[in-house]
């Protein structure tokens, strides 16, 4: 694995299916200080707010049979959907203020629906992709997490 480099002014976003923190480095590319510039939340009512009834059944003529069909995952879809927005902020961030470096900090399935969703001028500036989750930790972990990458032979 080669080792990460944050350098001065660069963009880091942390994120899972429903929070993001998006935080710029202060620091220099030695000492991080990550500074939040905005953190959104992706509200998740409960299942029976979101969907419609139960899930529906099928019938086969031929043989009389019925089975259920499976119902959608409102849960993963709102959060594919908060995905595709902190997508979509990204891509207005690259072209507002010109971001030079990026650092995608998600867990795998996360990442997933963000490469898909990304524009190819959210990938020009992307430096470093990072399957983890860390959104839950504080800044001061957060950067002692980088950091220690940063720091792997």
């Amino acid at each position: 694995m080669n080792r990460l480099t944050i350098p001065s002014k660069s963009w880091i976003l942390v994120c899972d299916g429903a929070k993001a923190l998006l935080f710029q480095n202060a620091g220099d590319g030695l000492a991080l200080n990550l500074k939040v510039a905005e953190v959104l939340h992706e509200p998740h009512p409960p299942t029976r707010e979101m969907g419609t009834d139960r899930p529906g059944r099928a019938y086969d003529a031929m043989d009389g049979s019925r089975s259920s069909v499976e119902g959608t995952d409102w849960h993963q879809e709102a959060e594919a959907t908060f995905l595709r927005g902190i997508a979509t902020k990204l891509d207005d961030l690259v072209r507002s203020r010109g971001l030079k470096a990026l650092i995608v900090v998600a867990p795998p399935k996360a990442l997933g629906i963000l490469r898909d969703a990304v524009t190819p001028a959210v990938r020009a500036v992307l430096s470093a992709e990072i399957p983890k989750d860390l959104v839950k930790l504080p800044t001061l972990e957060i950067e002692r997490h980088l950091a220690a990458m940063r720091e792997l032979p």
